[in-house]
């Protein structure tokens, strides 16, 4: 009978060590909940985390963070996804500086991919996670107006910079913030595809974290944060930088220490925080709940990138 008394008393005190731990956690949260409360955050979600725990994990995130008076946007990429489904279709996909070239057969699968199938599988996962999700391209209210995305390569043997055709690639030109607010406005959780249209009507593949940018900036977002599949900025060291301002973002750019698929990601969090962002940040997106470990603790989880 006592042993039964010890082994009641032992599992009372380890329900009563969760409900503590529970509440701890709670307390620490409260301060930041109040901070964001009304505020717009843009999360751009990659092609790379959009699959099993980690999709619903992400799913739960934003509909907690709805729930709590945060006002998140997603933006979506899904690079792997159109790069099997144009495989699947035997249209050869060709890069140039990481940038795919992208004539009208590729772009037809680019937006049956991106404002289709990625876009929904999202939208599904949110309102399955009781939130209230839309789904939407950059061409839906002329949301994101697109130009054509010029770049230059310099010829090896005549040294001259000649012009590079990527087909129908783009980069933001205006966005129309009015379309987003209306959603806001109706309690709905925007979910967007980074498809653009031009001024004649064309249509544009756009990078997802530009777009993200572009919308933050737009939206005066309290807070742009870039999921990607690393776990942030690091040191000469190998170890995570936790905070930098736009003056150190560039040294790093200059000296090396931010290189190769980082950089546009830091210069999309630079240009955001120019336009009156209040501050940036690069997550791994593979950590469960990382934008509730990110917002919701003093300790953050990534790279923060503020003005000063």
């Amino acid at each position: 009978m006592a042993l039964q008394d010890d082994l009641g008393q032992d599992k009372n005190l380890r329900v009563m060590a969760r409900w503590r731990s529970t509440a701890r956690i709670l307390v620490e949260a409260l301060p930041y909940i109040l901070q964001y409360d009304g505020k717009i955050i843009v999360v751009k979600f990659g092609g790379n985390a959009m699959g099993g725990t980690i999709a619903e994990d992400f799913a739960q995130d934003i509909v907690l963070m709805k729930q709590t008076g945060m006002e998140p946007i997603v933006v979506h990429g899904g690079g792997p996804q159109i790069g099997a489904m144009l495989k699947k279709l035997a249209i050869p996909s060709t890069f140039i500086d990481g940038l795919r070239v992208t004539d009208q057969a590729a772009m037809d699968v680019v937006e049956m991919v991106l404002s289709g199938t990625i876009n929904k599988q999202i939208v599904t996962g949110i309102n399955a996670a009781g939130g209230h999700a839309v789904g939407l391209s950059g061409k839906d209210g002329n949301l994101v107006i697109a130009k054509k995305l010029e770049r230059s390569k310099i010829d090896p043997e005549t040294m001259e910079s000649k012009p590079v055709d990527l087909g129908f690639v783009g980069e933001p030109e205006k966005i129309n913030p009015e379309v987003l607010r209306t959603f806001i406005k109706s309690d709905l959780i925007p979910v967007i595809a980074p498809v653009g249209v031009g001024r004649k009507g064309e249509t544009f593949n756009i990078n997802a974290d530009t777009v993200a940018g572009s919308v933050a900036g737009a939206m005066q977002a309290e807070r742009l944060v870039l999921l990607t599949d690393v776990e942030g900025v690091l040191d000469q060291d190998g170890k995570l930088i936790s905070h930098l301002s736009l003056r150190e973002a560039r040294a790093l750019i200059a000296d090396g220490t931010i290189s190769g698929g980082m950089i546009p990601k830091i210069e999309t969090a630079i240009d955001a925080v120019e336009s009156g962002v209040n501050a940036a940040v690069i997550l791994d997106g593979r950590i469960p709940h990382v934008l509730l470990l990110e917002l919701f603790t003093q300790h953050g989880a990534g790279t923060l990138i503020t003005a000063e």
